[in-house]
């Protein structure tokens, strides 16, 4: 068996095509941009290369962008007032501040300083409560751009056995949620999750996001499963490479997503929708 492949750099820009044309009626209707600001503190080589992917997509679908790029001293004081001015900033619909932050700077002191309706992440108490009762307002964009592969793919999820491996606030709990209203049976893994496999081998749908390389191998897949890869590393070899051991997964998985061209794709455009929304939003309140 080779798994078929899902994939995330064409869904993307079917999804990134889509947004554009529902920028450019905002504009014709209203005369308003969706607005993204995006706050990066210090100079993190990897966050600055996602923080320009995200600004250059912006800019193609036609959208107002903002990037911000402020020392690594910044004081949390300085950093919190600069949020409090995006939030009431009009031409700003979706306010996003890159993580990770440096150590003097406490990520969830500056989450909540976003304004939720401009939390375009979803990753606000406010945000992460409505999804949790079925209700999002914004859907976290990791787990939004997996949930639209899985439909893009005809993945049966109602009754289905899925795992999530990783338990983070970004991506697996979320993850969990959104495959839980599905109507999916499903399993939460962490780092201390005694006989990983034996949840493992049991997925129809198995999702993994942990940031560790390779961690989950071919003999912990059941055959036929659809495998999604959140995970984005850099190898030995300075390739990047997944969570899951492609080749050994691919030759057992019923489909699977590659790293890279398979998730890191559609988190961007789904920051795209969640900021359009936004705006949208905006113009019916």
């Amino acid at each position: 068996m080779t798994a078929r492949i899902i994939n995330g750099t064409e869904l993307a820009r079917s999804l990134r095509a889509q947004a554009a044309e529902r920028a450019a009626r905002l504009v014709e209707r209203h005369g308003v941009k969706p607005g993204l600001a995006v706050l990066l503190v210090g100079a993190d080589p990897a966050s600055q290369v996602y923080v320009r992917n995200k600004v250059k997509a912006c800019e193609e679908a036609g959208f107002h962008s903002v990037m911000e790029t402020l020392p690594p001293d910044l004081s949390e004081a300085d950093l919190l007032a600069r949020i409090d001015a995006l939030n009431h900033d009009p031409a700003i619909h979706g306010i996003l501040v890159q993580l990770p932050l440096p150590g003097h700077l406490s990520s969830h002191t500056v989450i909540e300083a976003i304004a939720p309706e401009k939390d375009v992440d979803g990753f606000h108490v406010a945000n992460a409560g409505q999804l949790m009762t079925g209700k999002p307002q914004f859907i976290p964009c990791t787990p939004y751009g997996v949930m639209k592969m899985l439909e893009s793919v005809e993945v049966p999820l109602r009754g289905a056995e899925a795992v999530v491996v990783g338990a983070s606030n970004i991506v697996g709990k979320p993850m969990a949620m959104l495959l839980l209203q599905a109507g999916a049976t499903v399993t939460l893994c962490n780092s201390k999750t005694r006989d990983l496999a034996a949840h493992t081998r049991r997925a129809d749908v198995l999702v993994v996001a942990t940031g560790r390389p390779g961690m989950i191998t071919g003999d912990m897949v059941k055959p036929g499963a659809v495998v999604i890869d959140v995970g984005i590393n850099r190898g030995a070899d300075g390739k990047l490479c997944g969570d899951v051991d492609y080749a050994s997964a691919q030759a057992v998985a019923g489909a699977i997503t590659p790293v890279p061209g398979g998730v890191g794709p559609m988190t961007i455009a789904m920051l795209l929708i969640n900021t359009l929304e936004a705006a949208e939003r905006s113009q019916a309140a």
